[in-house]
């Protein structure tokens, strides 16, 4: 188990450190939450002392925002800049047309609102997060709901066959709160064969915020091996 786990950690450092290598001087960057994008941070922190570059950080989470610190990367906000050269993020499912799951890490609404404002989207990940069709191998789909819509989504995201349940908290008693303030539901809908028809029906239901498909948002994606990096490009 720790061998894999070894493996899988090395696997995400290494598409990390691929994609810093996009990160020009005076560029703004749009920094991704989860474990592999720490790399990409990171790095980025490293290129700014080794090489002092002068690079401005908008995280998309608080996990972020800490990391920026800690990595002397100085933030900024969308407010002060609305486009950003790039943006690198981890990702939770990426399929063969490079549409996303993204979102178990609870910070997919101003993820998906900082690649909506980048210039040109990279995503980091091992390979073992490649797969045919998004939802595959019962991987849920993270919802963000407003908490006085909660009994509405659910039941709404029923109709639209998929199982929802309110993520719960670790270490801590009741749900999961984003940095937004509200809920997630992980919902269930087994295979999704068209990731963008499902996006559309489940953003017309009253409550929900967002949800993490992200369909036709990404530009580039490197899958980290254990000794390597596997590039993919969308196809123009």
């Amino acid at each position: 188990m720790k061998a894999k786990q070894d493996w899988i950690e090395r696997a995400k450092k290494n598409a990390a450190l691929e994609a810093v290598k996009h990160v020009r001087d005076c560029s703004v960057v749009g920094l991704g939450s989860g474990s592999t994008a720490a790399y990409a941070i990171e790095a980025i922190g490293e290129r700014i002392r080794r090489d002092g570059l002068n690079i401005l950080g908008v995280p998309t989470s608080y996990q972020a925002f800490a990391l920026a610190v800690k990595h002397g990367i100085a933030v900024t906000t969308l407010e002060e800049y609305p486009t950003l050269d790039l943006t690198i993020d981890g990702v939770d499912q990426v399929d063969e047309k490079l549409n996303l799951i993204k979102g178990m890490g609870g910070a997919l609404t101003r993820e998906k609102i900082v690649a909506s404002a980048s210039k040109q989207n990279i995503v980091v990940a091992d390979r073992n997060k490649r797969v045919k069709v998004l939802g595959e191998k019962g991987h849920p789909l993270p919802i963000e709901v407003l908490p006085f819509a909660l009994a509405v989504v659910k039941r709404s995201i029923e109709r639209l066959g998929g199982k929802p349940v309110l993520r719960e908290g670790k270490g801590k008693v009741g749900p999961v709160v984003t940095d937004n303030g509200n809920m997630i539901v992980d919902a269930v809908f087994g295979p999704i064969d068209d990731p963008g028809a499902l996006e559309g029906r489940l953003k017309l239901v009253p409550g929900v915020l967002e949800t993490g498909l992200f369909v036709g948002l990404v530009d580039l994606v490197y899958l980290g091996t254990a000794s390597g990096v596997e590039k993919i490009e969308r196809k123009r």
